[in-house]
């Protein structure tokens, strides 16, 4: 995106993250970005650099609100915030999740997302708007795992399904007063989260494809992207059939592994 000039990355040390870092790395830029693998993360800020672009990494746990509150707020004014970071579990025992991994996944992929997109809409809505009047972006990174009851990733399904909903219905009010907010839907993507899965994964991409398609939706100020369309179309079809049908569809021998 030609406009984005400063953005704030979580999750960036790997997967989608690092590659929209990439991807928006170029002379003049200024990154911030986050992750709590300190290696992996200096790897991706050192190639942002190599691109010219200004970069300002964080070891930061996106489930400390006050933390992230306060990196969001020293980082100054910013065209674009993505609250990537997540994590991806289930069970494949044919056992419900544990209270324990039930609750880490909420912690990080619902609560640390609006840990980063809260203060982020804040600080926007006191910047000044551009010529277009926009003051600013968010972007949180859900999955198409929100149009389905997934009974081996309920928890995963579940707390994409809530960001998404809060994104397409916080969008309308935001964008009144000069913030866009775009929930990201995402299909299988080959990270080292997806690794771990032991059954078919339809339209399975690379992430610098995948960086590519968000961030054109992004320009295009749309607040749902969903992809592969074919992938995201068979995740609501299913989702839309009677419950008794749809858990047996989405019910497999192997599910994903548990944290």
């Amino acid at each position: 995106m030609s406009n984005v000039t400063t953005a704030l990355i979580t999750g960036a040390s790997s997967g989608i993250g690092a590659a929209l870092a990439l991807a928006l790395a170029r002379p003049g830029a200024r990154l911030h970005i986050s992750g709590r693998d300190a290696g992996r993360l200096s790897t991706v800020a050192a190639a942002c650099r190599a691109k010219g672009c200004e970069v300002h990494e964080r070891l930061i746990d996106v489930r400390d609100a006050a933390a992230m509150a306060d990196w969001i707020a020293q980082a100054g004014a910013l065209d674009l915030v993505v609250a990537n970071a997540g994590i991806g579990a289930g069970s494949s025992d044919g056992r419900p999740e544990s209270a324990t991994q039930t609750r880490a996944v909420f912690a990080t992929n619902l609560d640390g997302a609006l840990n980063t997109a809260l203060p982020a809409l804040e600080c926007m809505l006191a910047q000044p708007p551009d010529t277009q009047g926009v003051r600013g972006r968010i972007a949180v990174i859900a999955s198409i795992a929100a149009f389905v009851p997934g009974p081996d990733a309920a928890t995963y399904c579940a707390s994409k399904a809530a960001l998404d909903r809060w994104a397409v219905a916080t969008a309308p009010h935001a964008a009144r007063h000069g913030v866009r907010i775009t929930s990201v839907c995402p299909g299988y993507i080959r990270t080292a989260m997806t690794a771990s899965n032991r059954f078919p994964m339809p339209g399975l991409m690379d992430a610098d494809r995948a960086a590519t398609i968000i961030l054109r939706g992004l320009e295009a100020n749309r607040r749902r992207i969903a992809f592969p369309w074919w992938v995201a179309w068979a995740a609501r079809l299913v989702g839309a059939l009677p419950l008794s049908w749809s858990t047996r569809i989405l019910a497999t021998s192997a599910g994903k592994a548990p944290l």
